[in-house]
């Protein structure tokens, strides 16, 4: 099953500093039908003005991932972590038992990025931050883990929850096939260019949810740049 969420579909709001749209359920944007896809329960498509950003605000049992499409956006919490992140990278925060965090866009345009919060496998627990750069040519014509909470992903951001965030880049008229468990969650999205997933067509920024398939073939119409979370 794949169910297409194109982008103008999504909830959202305008609140002059922030441009965001919703693929699930989020603040004031209330669907019962898009309250989230398994564990995955938050993916914002969110665009921040030049010098402005969230004040430090607190978050408490959530993983919350943040993948940079354009600009950067400086990280600061109460465990005294500090760090930039910029198109290209990523960063994870596991909120566990409870920590504030502000996120400012402190560059000279807009930042544009998602975000990504997944349910975690357990409540409680030291909270933590990181950051890594993930250079989009590593990423040429393959998924690249970029966050998971299996012990074999090395390289990737740690998170405490059963699932992956991973990302690709492909030519146009290349093809990735990524092989699922029909009864795991995906969702996915092109942060930039069209593409045919199973012969389902998603524009730019739409999203796919896909279950009940043991394998999804990723075929790019544009140059794109692809985002996965395959969830339990």
């Amino acid at each position: 099953m794949i169910e297409v969420r194109s982008f103008e579909s999504l909830g959202g709001a305008d609140h002059g500093w922030l441009k965001a749209k919703h693929h699930f359920s989020f603040s004031s944007y209330r669907d019962p039908q898009r309250m989230g896809w398994g564990a995955l329960r938050v993916w914002n498509d969110d665009e921040i003005a030049a010098n402005s950003g969230f004040p430090p605000h607190p978050h408490a049992d959530m993983e919350i991932i943040t993948y940079v499409r354009k600009g950067a956006i400086t990280h600061q919490d109460s465990l005294g972590n500090k760090g930039r992140t910029e198109a290209g990278d990523v960063q994870v925060m596991s909120a566990g038992s409870g920590i504030r965090h502000a996120e400012y866009n402190l560059e000279p345009e807009a930042t544009t990025l998602f975000q990504i919060w997944i349910e975690p496998n357990r409540f409680g627990g030291a909270p933590s931050w990181g950051a890594k750069p993930f250079p989009k040519g590593d990423r040429s014509g393959k998924f690249v883990t970029l966050a998971s909470g299996f012990d074999n992903d090395n390289d990737a951001l740690p998170i405490r929850t059963d699932a992956r965030v991973l990302g690709a880049t492909l030519k146009a008229g290349e093809s990735l096939d990524y092989p699922l468990d029909p009864s795991r969650h995906a969702y996915l999205v092109p942060a930039l260019g069209s593409v045919e997933v199973n012969g389902v067509r998603l524009a730019a920024r739409d999203g796919a949810a896909i279950t009940d398939l043991k394998t999804i073939t990723i075929t790019a119409i544009e140059d794109a740049e692809l985002v996965l979370v395959d969830a339990a």
